[in-house]
C-alpha cells in the first residue's frame, strides 16, 4: 500500500550541457548525489548509455563507485547495466566487488535494451551474437548468470570431465539486490517468474505502466530474495518557485527528447535560452508531441509537484518514486554544478516532507 507520501529516489543519466565538459558533467552528478544523499532520497541510480552527446552515463560501475564513495547512506546502484552489451560474468565481478566496498548500499538493476545507436551496440558486443546465439535472446540465462556468481557459493562448470568453480569474489558476505528494467511486459513477466524487483520505466514509456505493473503482481512467484511483489515508478520531474519556470527549465529535455522521437540529430543538451530560441521554431506538427511530453511529465510549484506525485504514487500502489530530474541550466550556471536539478530535488522533498 501507498503511504501518504512516498520514499523519494533519483535517477540520473550525466547529462552534458553545451558549456560542459564531460568531467563537467561528472562534477555535477557528483554534486547533485550529495544533495540527494543529505535530503534524505532513498537510492540513486545511474543509467548506461552511449554514444549519445548529451549524455555521459556510458559506465554504471563506474559511475556508483564513483558516487558511493561521494556519499554517505544512500543506495547507489544502474539503472540499469544492459546485460547483453556485457559478459554476465564480468557484471558479476563488478557488483560483487562494489557491494563488498559498500555493504548493503548498492543495486543492480538489469535492462535489455541496446541503451545505444545499432553500429555502437554491433562494437559494444564485437559483432559477435555468433555460434553463442544472440545475447537479446539468452537475456534470461545471462540473468541467471550474474545471481548464482554474485552468491558465495557461485557456480560449477563442468569441462572435459572436470569440474570448475566459479565466483564473482572470493569471500562475498553480501549480495547486491538484481531488479529487472523495462519498457515492455517482457521484463515484467521474466522479473515475476524468477522472483525479483521489478522497475517499468514509466519516466521514458509514459504509457503501459499499470498494464506491465498488473502483470508483474500477477504472476509473481516468491523467492528468498523477494518474498512479496517489490516495484516503485518513475517520472522525469522538474520543481521550481513556479509552474512557469519549472516548465522553462524542463525545455532543454523536452527538446531533446522530441529529437529523439522524431529522429532529428541529437546534441549536447542546450542551455535554457538556446533551447527557448530553437523551441520558437519547432514545426506546428511536432508541438502536439511536445506537449504530450509536457503533460506526462510532473513540472511546477512543489505544491503541484508534490500532489502529483503522491497522486500518481497511489494510482500505481507504490511508496517510492525514482524522479529523473531534468531540469536544465541557465546561461551563466558554473560548468561543475547542475543548480536548477538539485533545487528540484531539495524542493520536492520539502514539499513532500
Amino acid at each position: 500500500m501507498t503511504s501518504a507520501s512516498p520514499a523519494l529516489s533519483v535517477l540520473d543519466l550525466v547529462p552534458v550541457r553545451t558549456d560542459q565538459t564531460t568531467s563537467d558533467a561528472l562534477a555535477a552528478t557528483r554534486s547533485l548525489a550529495r544533495v540527494a544523499d543529505g535530503l534524505g532520497y532513498r537510492r540513486y541510480w545511474l543509467a548506461e548509455h552511449h554514444n549519445m552527446p548529451a549524455v555521459a552515463a556510458t559506465s554504471p560501475p563506474l559511475l556508483i563507485a564513483m558516487v558511493a564513495a561521494a556519499t554517505d547512506r544512500i543506495r547507489v546502484g544502474s539503472g540499469g547495466v544492459m546485460l547483453p552489451n556485457h559478459a554476465p560474468f564480468v557484471v558479476a565481478e563488478q557488483f560483487a566487488l562494489l557491494e563488498a566496498a559498500h555493504p548493503g548500499r548498492i543495486d543492480l538493476g538489469i535492462g535489455r535494451a541496446p541503451g545505444t545507436d545499432p553500429v555502437t551496440r554491433y562494437v559494444l558486443r564485437d559483432g559477435a551474437s555468433g555460434a553463442q546465439g544472440d545475447p537479446v535472446e539468452r537475456f534470461p540465462e545471462y540473468v541467471d548468470d550474474v545471481v548464482t556468481l554474485m552468491g558465495a557459493a557461485g557456480a560449477t562448470m563442468s569441462i572435459a570431465g572436470r569440474s570448475h568453480t566459479l565466483r564473482a569474489t572470493p569471500r562475498a558476505s553480501s549480495v547486491p539486490p538484481v531488479w529487472l528494467l523495462g519498457s515492455s511486459d517482457y521484463s515484467a513477466r521474466l522479473a515475476a517468474e524468477r522472483g525479483l524487483p521489478y522497475v517499468f520505466a514509466h519516466h521514458f514509456a509514459g504509457k503501459g505502466t499499470a498494464e506491465a505493473l498488473a502483470l508483474y503482481r500477477e504472476g509473481f512467484r516468491p523467492s528468498a530474495a523477494c518474498p512479496e511483489p517489490r516495484t516503485f515508478l518513475t517520472l522525469n520531474v522538474a520543481v521550481a518557485p513556479t509552474t512557469e519556470e519549472a516548465e522553462r527549465w524542463a525545455l532543454p529535455q523536452l527538446l531533446a527528447m522530441l529529437a529523439l522521437q522524431t529522429g532529428a540529430p541529437l546534441l549536447p543538451q542546450r542551455l535554457v535560452e538556446e533551447a527557448e530560441r530553437v523551441a520558437a521554431d519547432v514545426p506546428q506538427a511536432h508541438r502536439g508531441l511536445l506537449g504530450a511530453m509536457r503533460r506526462r511529465w510532473v513540472l511546477g510549484s512543489p505544491a503541484e509537484a508534490a500532489t502529483r506525485v503522491r497522486d500518481l504514487a497511489a494510482t500505481y500502489g507504490v511508496d517510492e518514486v525514482m524522479v529523473h530530474p531534468v531540469a536544465g541550466a541557465v546561461t551563466g550556471t558554473p560548468a561543475g554544478a547542475s543548480p536548477q536539478r538539485e533545487a528540484s530535488l531539495r524542493l520536492l522533498a520539502e514539499a513532500l516532507d
